[in-house]
């Protein structure tokens, strides 16, 4: 037997290829898909069986592309959002063999009505479950989010208790192998290790440890979860069934003239954000790679036009990736290196940055002035400098002229990153006087000043 777990960064996704006596089945695919058929081939395997747990709202999936490849039959949990054109419907306790392995489907409604789990059997060992794929129901530390179906969130919470009871009932041997990780938008508080057993979440994850039913479903409408706007288009390409990405197909790189003549609907700025306070085009999006996952959703939509500026050829194949999963293809082109294009006459602004000692004299007279701290509703409840404002920086993205700014503002999050992003989208939305406070919460904190709370 062989296990492995594919992550996709950016999105903390995980799937899963599990492979015996020739046969492989894929859990949770992502769209681009050569990687399954790469392991597959090397453990001398072929792509059978393909499972998704659940409706995906964060990332495009690949099982309509893996099955179009390998002639695999793709397996879907019953009551889906609507007809899902590439796969079958299953129900407890359908199962397939993957050699000397059996995988079996769980019915685990609750952070989707499609949810599903699938427990592995190995026929060596026939005192149990080994192992189980719980997809988005049970995390490492942390269970699914339940606020998808407007008006029935509490009703959802309580389908998620009833399931994880189920899977608590294989038995506190069993490994879990979650959907995500660290970092996804499907869960708040999952922890940093990818690895758990269903005996050590019973004695340690917070949500498993309430004393009921009702106790959870209270903790769990409580809860605060951001939904951007492209998870629509994600729900909808994963009934169509999502062509697999074209990784061979690069946009050209052009000069900055040539790329800005094309008339991209975004022009977005992909490196560091150091780079991009110190200079870069006017009107662009500051958004570095490793955030696009987070937060291209929030504001391009659909048939949108991209142009990106980057450092190099690399970073534009990265973000390709990173976009292509979540649905936006439409990538024009791409300039490379805005020192060169500095350096051949294009002209460049810059965004002022501030630190502690700026903020803290500002605050004592805010006439004038606003401090808006973009992060989240929870990081913000938890702790924030005294006189701040909040605006999560999805919504300025998605919506920046709604923030109230009174004349000049300050741009804050947990170290600086998140501010810049929210503060370019101002920049390019109309706003003027503003900075950014480099290091923000965590500087404030490191500083030793005073600090608010909820």
């Amino acid at each position: 037997m062989h296990l492995e777990r594919i992550e996709t960064t950016g999105l903390a996704h995980f799937s899963y290829l599990i492979t015996d006596g020739g046969v492989a089945a894929v859990i949770d695919p992502r769209r681009d898909v050569d990687i399954y058929l790469e392991i597959a081939r090397r453990e001398g395997a072929v792509v059978q069986h393909v499972f998704e747990t659940h409706r995906n709202e964060d990332l495009i999936s690949g099982a309509a592309a893996l099955s179009e490849l390998t002639g695999a039959r793709v397996y879907h949990g019953p009551k889906p959002a609507g007809n899902i054109a590439y796969a079958e419907i299953v129900r407890e306790p359908f199962e397939v063999s993957v050699g000397n392995l059996r995988l079996q489907v769980l019915e685990t409604p609750g952070h989707t009505e499609d949810s599903i789990s699938i427990a592995v059997f190995d026929e060596s060992y026939p005192e149990g479950a080994a192992g189980v794929f719980t997809g988005d129901a049970l995390f490492v530390g942390d269970v699914g989010r339940t606020d998808f179906y407007q008006d029935r969130e509490a009703e959802m919470a309580g389908k998620l208790w009833d399931s994880l009871q189920k899977l608590l009932a294989l038995g506190d041997q069993v490994i879990i192998y979650p959907a995500h990780g660290a970092g996804s938008v499907c869960g708040s508080g999952v922890a940093e290790r990818a690895f758990s057993t269903l005996g050590h979440e019973r004695r340690n994850n917070r949500r498993l440890s309430l004393p009921s039913r009702e106790a959870f479903v209270a903790a769990k409408t409580a809860e605060h979860h951001y939904q951007p706007p492209y998870f629509s288009i994600i729900e909808r390409l994963n009934l169509e069934g999502a062509q697999a990405r074209q990784n061979n197909l690069a946009p050209p790189i052009l000069t900055l003239g040539e790329l800005q003549s094309r008339a991209p609907d975004h022009l977005i700025d992909i490196r560091y954000v150091t780079s991009f306070l110190g200079g870069h085009v006017d009107g662009a999006q500051a958004l570095p790679v490793s955030m696009i996952s987070a937060f291209a959703g929030w504001f391009i939509a659909e048939t949108d036009s991209i142009g990106l500026i980057a450092e190099d050829a690399e970073a534009v194949s990265a973000a390709i990736d990173h976009l292509g999963r979540i649905g936006f293809d439409n990538v024009i082109g791409a300039a490379l290196s805005p020192l060169s294009m500095a350096a051949s006459g294009a002209a460049l602004t810059s965004v002022p940055i501030v630190g502690v000692e700026t903020v803290a004299e500002r605050s004592q007279n805010q006439d004038g002035w606003t401090l808006l701290d973009v992060r989240s509703i929870e990081e913000f409840e938890a702790g924030h400098v005294p006189g701040a404002s909040h605006f999560y920086v999805g919504d300025v993205l998605a919506a920046c002229d709604k923030p109230e700014l009174a004349g000049s503002a300050t741009i804050m999050c947990g170290s600086g990153a998140r501010a810049t992003v929210a503060a370019s989208a101002l920049l390019r939305c109309g706003y003027s006087d503003i900075d950014v406070f480099i290091g923000s919460f965590k500087a404030w904190q490191a500083a030793g000043k005073p600090v608010e709370r909820a």
